[in-house]
């Protein structure tokens, strides 16, 4: 009787779940984070074993044909397309099933996993597709030299599968909400802009006034540059670069702020600031 309580406790020990690593957490401030979920499903595993019922386990596997989005399970996506934007930049597109939409607002971020020599990561990016994209959406990464989900991503080939959850973020964007909306955006920060100017410039009824300061390298490395110029040709939209390494030139660090120093003097209407 003792060796079946000791084997019994064994198997629900195993069953146990792990608390997650710190490379786990992507560091966004997500709602419900990785830690969060480990203790709920601690209290869940605590419950279970003590009613000795492991049916009350329930759990949450990623799911491989995705319905709908869930801050709390990864669904997994196809990638239908990467395209190399800079050297060390992509732009991913990931098919979605039946032509549905993502359901994501204007402003709001997912959370990619990634696996790497069996440690788990997390990070945080923003979806760059129109909100009301059917059947696919696209995110902007930068990889770098040392960093482990750039590692990751950069082993990714059309066809493979990533596993994504979502949404977060608490900033809704709300047509004719602010006058005007001053966007200052370095590099890849730029992602998080695109949505809420999609949603403008697709909107006739909004009228919201549009700065865009993005601040990059080189002219080269501007990133969704043909998009960019496409949204400049709207009445409500203003966008300026900063090119701090440009052939020929050589911008002081006091120039960038010098910029935005002078449109937020021209703000003229009720203004918000998005800076990312």
């Amino acid at each position: 009787m003792g060796e079946r309580e000791e084997d019994d406790e064994e198997a629900w020990l195993q069953l146990r779940p792990v608390e997650p690593l710190p490379s786990q957490c992507c560091g966004a401030g997500c709602s419900p984070c990785v830690f969060d979920l480990y203790q709920q499903d601690l209290a869940r595993w605590e419950a279970a074993r003590a009613s000795k019922d492991r049916s009350l386990l329930g759990g949450k596997e990623s799911q491989s044909c995705p319905s709908k989005l869930s801050p709390e399970t990864f669904l997994a996506f196809r990638i239908s397309a990467m395209d190399k934007l800079t050297k060390d930049t992509y732009r991913v597109r990931f098919a979605l099933p039946r032509n549905s939409q993502l359901g994501l607002r204007p402003g709001q971020h997912l959370i990619l996993r990634g696996i790497i020599d069996d440690l788990e990561i997390q990070r945080a990016y923003t979806p760059i597709s129109p909100a009301n994209a059917e059947g696919y959406f696209e995110v902007l990464i930068k990889c770098y030299q040392t960093g482990l989900m750039s590692r990751y991503v950069e082993s990714w080939r059309a066809g493979d599968t990533a596993f994504w959850r979502g949404p977060f973020g608490g900033f809704f964007y709300k047509p004719n909400q602010y006058g005007e909306l001053l966007m200052l955006a370095a590099g890849t920060g730029l992602a998080p802009m695109v949505p809420i100017l999609h949603s403008i410039t697709d909107n006739a009824d909004d009228e919201t006034f549009i700065t865009l300061v993005g601040c990059f390298k080189t002219f080269e490395g501007i990133y969704l540059k043909a998009f960019l110029q496409e949204q400049a040709r709207f009445w409500n939209v203003r966008i300026f670069f900063v090119l701090s390494q440009a052939a020929g030139l050589l911008l002081d660090d006091a120039d960038g702020p010098m910029v935005v120093q002078r449109e937020l003097q021209l703000c003229s209407r009720r203004c918000l600031i998005l800076e990312k």
